[in-house]
């Protein structure tokens, strides 16, 4: 009887898991059935390296990325690998349920405000590659004391030009968002990451890992971009620290426009009340426990679920974004997908999608937007794949919590 409960437990979970690719050296287990042939081979290289632990894990949101597909999970033992980290470290969402229930179109409007008549959202948020005019607060910043360990620091390097980035959008997929709940209240989303600064952090640190892999003739081929820094070195161990600091400088660039947001929206409609903070990055590497054994988690692109964990999984301009609950499902290393995923390149989202069907398509959904040109195609909802799919397929990673329908969105 305890066998059968076993099974029928295994089965629940797997219920959802679309493929198991048994040709490696390691499984890969994907909840998509269409991978791209780019991200597949990346998932085929890491389950061939010869310090992947148990199998690799490939969310239903995946795309090509450097090196590892946007949307894996890879754990390994004794190594850090920083391009499964990303360049964007920390890179996430945050959201906030508010205790207004309603909004019309004029207060959104004025919500969002106008740069060059210096109110709203869009006077104190910085997007694109604008930085802020003045040094923000030292206390607006992590701790930098925690790095005091670490010789020739790149973050105590890039510190103080950091102190102009904390509080700014970014560009590409970035964007703020305000969302009317399917729980009857206004939220307010942000994804962001850690702007030049992380960039500057993981570029450094991966340079680092290349040369040193040349110098040991290592077996990972070079054109792999996996090159990786093993945790019992020097620029292993620094590269973790470096690295969460710039997870913890992502969550305070995410704060502080929060912040300047409820600013925005305290002009408006005073008196609104705001819950606490759900954050959740999707660039990182943890130390964890999974099948029993202490290893290195990269989420590039991928979010935790564990067990009763809340979560933010986005949808793509003009489409429903979500708060999930985990369900710690230890097939994905308790992971679930970050967003929809890209179904097209930037470029080629420009060179192929028509303005006029995007924008007529965010129109009719009654969505306050941004997308005046060509160049702004490269976020079209067409350039993404269909949400509602995404979230179908990791039935047995999360469950959903609030769906959120989007009322206004300011893109980076």
């Amino acid at each position: 009887m305890f066998a059968v409960l076993i099974t029928a437990e295994l089965n629940q979970k797997e219920k959802t898991m679309k493929k198991v690719i048994s040709t490696e050296k390691k499984p890969i287990k994907m909840w998509l059935d269409d991978i791209e042939p780019g991200a597949l081979s990346q998932a085929r290289n890491l389950a061939n390296l010869p310090f992947t632990y148990k199998h690799v894990a490939i969310m239903p949101d995946a795309h090509c990325g450097y090196g590892m597909p946007i949307g894996g999970v890879l754990a390994t033992q004794g190594v850090v690998i920083p391009n499964a980290v990303g360049v964007d470290i920390g890179c996430g969402m945050c959201a906030v349920k508010t205790s207004l229930t309603e909004i019309d179109k004029e207060s959104l409007k004025q919500i969002l405000g106008s740069e060059k008549e210096n109110r709203g959202i869009r006077a104190l948020v910085p997007v694109g590659f604008k930085h802020q005019k003045k040094a923000q607060p030292e206390s607006c910043m992590p701790d930098p004391e925690r790095l005091n360990g670490v010789k020739k620091s790149r973050v105590a390097e890039l510190y103080q030009g950091a102190l102009k980035q904390i509080g700014t959008l970014g560009g590409g997929n970035h964007f703020v968002e305000i969302q009317q709940g399917d729980d009857g209240h206004i939220w307010l989303m942000v994804h962001s990451g850690s702007r030049n600064f992380g960039l500057k952090v993981a570029q450094h640190y991966n340079r680092i890992a290349v040369k040193m892999n040349q110098r040991w003739q290592s077996s990972v081929p070079k054109k792999w971009e996996l090159a990786f820094l093993p945790l019992d070195t020097e620029y292993g161990q620094n590269y973790l620290a470096e690295m969460q600091y710039c997870v913890d400088f992502a969550l305070a660039n995410r704060k502080l426009m929060i912040e300047r947001i409820q600013e925005a929206v305290s002009t408006v409609i005073p008196d609104v009340q705001y819950d606490p903070l759900i954050n959740i990055a999707h660039n990182y590497a943890a130390i964890e426990n999974h099948f029993g054994a202490d290893v290195i988690v990269h989420r590039k692109g991928a979010t935790s679920a564990r067990e009763g964990e809340y979560g933010i999984i986005p949808g793509s301009q003009g489409s429903m974004s979500y708060i999930v609950i985990g369900k710690g499902n230890p097939e994905s290393f308790t992971s679930c997908s970050h967003g929809a995923g890209r179904v097209m390149g930037r470029k080629q989202a420009q060179r192929t999608l028509d303005l006029e069907t995007e924008k007529k398509r965010l129109d009719a959904l009654g969505v306050i937007h941004g997308m005046r040109t060509k160049k702004d195609l490269d976020e079209a909802a067409s350039a993404y794949k269909d949400i509602n799919k995404v979230m179908a397929n990791q039935e047995d990673l999360v469950d959903i919590v609030v769906a959120l329908k989007p009322l206004a969105v300011m893109k980076g």
